[in-house]
Formats: structure tokens, C-alpha cells, sequence
């Protein structure tokens, strides 16, 4: 979010002066690094949670139009990038990967059937692919048919033009170009308290994290501030004063994944395919089986299984739950986990999971897994987002929350999935919210740079043909 906010303002306002600020000692070291997510390009081709069933039976596609377009418009903004020599050492950050839904079972079939005859009536939607066939389905995943039992009932829809991105990768060189732009980097650099001064500026208090640093600090008067600290945005918009930061909590969940470089079974899985979530579990255990490529090199993982943590980020502190509880958010934070329960029994279940267990789910989708070929790593830290909510005492969002002041000087992002995906959406709505009054002189120029924001078209052939070399899958 950070490097997408950079980019924007670097080409919108090149005479601003833009500082980064980054606690560790490289980019992208926390849920954007490729290992510590799915790198899934969220276009809800085969995330069955963004498609909920009606009571009538009928199927909800509302949420699964607004990300494909949200996505879209993240794709724009790259290909803008890339064409315009922005991305300097980006290569490999994009891969056409297809996006498949498997599921078994009668009643699963049933609805992904509906699913996918409600989805192909959009235009969005019109290339995807649904087969109950098991040979058709094993020439688009024959890892996912091998040796399951045939008298079982599977069914699978496709979408040949789906992504695998390196996120890590990307932020990087989002970064890199800023900074070349004019933007000053700042690794090992942790912002410690934020102040507004009278006249709306913010005083930022700075700890140098550097081995030889640990006694410096250093102060900076910014006019804005953006908080895009992943799991540590929380406690930043605490410190921060701001009243629209009130109420906010937060429930840590930690994730691992399975993962094989094995040459010979990487080549029979070219796609990432989601599955469905256990009834009563909640959307972040959504099995699925992915393909990923990360600096050239192809893998597979499949996860997640969920763990618990008190730590606001991979690399954070045994305190940071506790540090986060203010008067404010107690109450919702105990009335989130009152009306959980079978969240904390879901992750009882995950953190007391042995290899065996993790073994089973993994056959569940590859039945010729052996344990031999896969090794469990683990992923980013993801902070679910509690507020308060009237009548309810508060609610566990599994989504992205833009918190901003009411003078738009300062804005956080809390949340998560689906994140980096719509990372674009999302800072353009800050954009709007914290300048409104620059909006229209901005609007020409994003308009370009993405044009379907001004109900324009954009030749997605070119950028495929530009950015993706389709013999390995990455870009070049």
C-alpha cells in the first residue's frame, strides 16, 4: 500500500517531498514478502467466499464484480508503470497463472454450478470454464485427480487468464522508482509517536534500529501521514490521538504453508486453485493449492493452516496484543470473542494439528501427495480487524479498513485480505478522501494512467504481450 501510495504521488506531485520510513533492514520483509502470502492476483475468479449463496439459493456476485474491478485497475496502474520504464529491476513479478475452484461432494457441485452460471452472465466473467468431468479436469490439474476415488463427486471451474504476483517484488521496485523520483528511503527506521502539532501538521518521532543507532532519535514535521505498517498500522493510529482510531482492535492470527520445489511434481500443477472453507471456519482457511514464482524459480504451496500469535507482525513483539488494548476497544474485543467461539475452536484445531492432520488436508486436493516431497514454512502474521459496532458491542471484519482523520492529515490501513490486490483502489480512494481538494486537477492524469477510471478501455493483450513472457510465465 505504501509503494502504490508513493507511486501515485511521485507521478501526481513531483515537487512533494515523500519519506519512507521501513523498521527492517530490506523492503517488503513482512505480508508483502512472496513467501509470507499466496500471491494470489485477487480477482475473485476462484475465491468462493466473495460469492456467498442467498437464502433463496440463488448467488451473490456483487463483491466478486467490485474486486475483479478493483484488480483491473491495480493491473492499469503496473502496466502504466512498466511501459514508462517505472519499475526498474522488477522482472518476475507478474505470472499468468490460471485460476481454478475445486470442490466435492453433491452439494458443492450444486452450487459452484450455480456459481458459475450466475458469474458468466457478466461480462467480467464470460471466459470461465466449469466441468463435473474428471479427465477435462485433469488436463487443466492432474494432480488434483490422480488416484481419487472415482466414484466421488468433483467439480471445477477455470480461468485461463489469471495471476500469480510477487508482491514483495513489485513493492521493491515501486519503492526503488520513487526513490529515484526524489522519495528518501529509510531502512531500520521505526516511527515511535506521532504528535499533531496546532497547526495540523504531525511531529514524527523517529528510533534509529541500526546496531550503532539504538540510543539516536530524530524528529519530522510532515503536512501528511500515511501508516501502511501491515499488522503495526494499529497501534500507530492508537498513538496517533486520532477519535476515528477509537474502538478499533485487533485479533492476530499466524498462517503456515506446505511447499515443494519438486521439479517433477511442480510441472503437473500450472494454476491456483481454491477450494472451500470447513463449515464453521472462517475465510482465511480456505484450502488452496498454489502455484507461485518467485525469482524465476517455480513452487507450489498449499495452505493455509491457520496458527495463533500475539505478535502484530512476523517480526514483531510478544507484547504487541496486549499493548494494543485500550479502554476503547475492550469492549468489542470481548464481544468479538464471545459470539467466535468457533473461530478459537478452528484455531485450537490448527495450532494442535499434527503432520499427519496437515498430510490428510493436503490429500483432500492431491491425493498422491507424500510427505517426503513438502515442508512447512511459515507465513506473514495477519491482524483481523475488531470495531465497534451498535447493538453488537463489536464485529470481526476479515477485510480492508481505511481509518482517516477527519482533517485527512492522517490515514492507517488496517486488515487484510484482499489487500495488495486492490492495493490501487484502495489509495485512490485515500487520495480522494485526503486531498479532495486536488481531486479533479488529479482526475486527467489517473485517467491515463488507468483508463478505466474514466469509463475507458485498456488493450489487456498489450500489456500481456509487453510485460509477460507467456513460454516461462513471468515477466520479462
Amino acid at each position: 500500500m505504501s509503494a502504490t501510495l508513493a507511486a501515485l504521488v511521485s507521478e501526481l506531485e513531483p515537487s512533494w517531498s515523500i519519506e519512507i520510513h521501513e523498521r527492517r533492514d530490506g523492503l517488503a520483509q513482512e505480508s508483502s514478502n512472496a513467501w509470507n502470502n499466496a500471491g494470489t492476483g485477487h480477482a475473485a475468479l476462484c475465491e468462493l467466499n466473495y460469492t456467498p449463496e442467498r437464502a433463496d439459493g440463488s448467488i451473490d456476485i456483487t463483491k466478486a464484480v467490485t474486486i475483479n474491478e478493483q484488480f483491473e485497475i491495480s493491473r492499469e496502474l503496473w502496466h502504466h508503470l512498466g511501459t514508462h520504464g517505472r519499475l526498474p529491476g522488477g522482472t518476475g513479478f507478474l505470472s499468468t497463472t490460471p485460476h481454478m475452484t475445486f470442490v466435492r461432494g453433491e452439494e458443492n457441485v450444486d452450487y459452484l454450478r450455480r456459481r458459475f452460471e450466475t458469474l458468466r452472465q457478466h461480462p467480467l466473467f464470460s471466459d470461465l470454464e466449469f466441468s463435473t468431468d474428471p479427465e477435462q479436469i485433469a488436463q487443466w490439474a492432474p494432480l488434483l485427480v490422480a488416484d481419487r476415488d472415482p466414484d466421488q463427486a468433483i467439480a471445477a471451474t477455470r480461468a485461463a487468464a489469471g495471476t500469480d504476483v510477487d508482491f514483495g517484488a513489485l513493492a521493491s521496485s515501486m519503492v526503488t522508482d520513487s526513490v529515484e523520483r526524489g522519495a528518501r528511503l529509510h531502512l531500520e527506521s521505526e516511527v515511535t509517536k506521532l504528535k499533531q502539532r496546532r497547526d495540523g501538521t504531525w511531529r514524527v518521532t523517529i528510533r534509529d534500529r541500526r546496531w550503532n543507532g539504538h540510543l539516536r532519535a530524530r524528529t519530522v514535521t510532515a503536512r501528511f501521514v500515511f501508516i501502511g505498517a501491515g499488522g503495526g498500522a494499529l497501534r500507530l493510529l492508537q498513538r496517533s490521538g486520532i477519535p476515528e482510531a477509537k474502538g478499533f482492535g485487533g485479533f492476530p492470527i499466524s498462517g503456515q504453508f506446505l511447499r515443494t520445489t519438486n521439479p517433477e511434481i511442480v510441472a503437473q500443477h500450472q494454476a491456483k486453485v481454491y477450494g472451500k472453507a470447513d463449515i464453521g471456519a472462517p475465510p482465511m482457511s480456505v484450502p488452496h493449492l498454489d502455484t507461485r514464482v518467485v525469482d524465476g524459480e517455480t513452487a507450489l504451496l498449499f495452505g493455509p493452516y491457520a496458527g495463533w500469535s500475539m505478535k502484530f507482525l512476523k517480526h514483531g513483539s510478544w507484547t504487541d496484543l496486549l499493548r494494543s488494548i485500550r479502554p476503547g476497544n475492550i469492549v468489542p474485543m470481548l464481544a468479538v470473542g464471545a459470539k467466535n467461539t468457533s473461530l478459537v475452536k478452528y484455531l485450537v484445531g490448527e495450532v494442535t494439528a499434527s503432520d499427519t492432520a496437515r498430510l490428510r488436508t493436503l490429500r483432500a486436493f492431491m491425493p498422491t501427495a507424500h510427505p517426503r516431497d513438502w515442508e512447512l514454512i511459515t507465513a506473514g502474521q495477519r491482524v483481523q480487524v475488531i470495531k465497534k459496532a451498535k447493538g453488537k458491542g463489536g464485529v470481526l471484519e476479515f477485510g480492508t479498513e481505511l481509518v482517516t482523520s477527519a482533517d485527512g492529515t492522517i490515514s492507517g490501513l488496517l486488515g487484510a485480505s484482499p489487500g495488495a490486490s486492490t492495493a490501487v483502489a484502495t489509495m485512490l480512494d485515500l487520495l480522494e478522501r485526503c486531498f479532495p481538494e486536488r481531486s479533479a486537477a488529479w482526475q486527467p492524469r489517473l485517467r491515463q494512467m488507468m483508463p478505466s477510471l474514466g469509463g475507458g478501455t485498456w488493450d489487456e493483450s498489450f500489456e500481456l504481450d509487453q510485460l509477460v513472457d507467456e513460454t516461462v510465465g513471468t515477466e520479462r
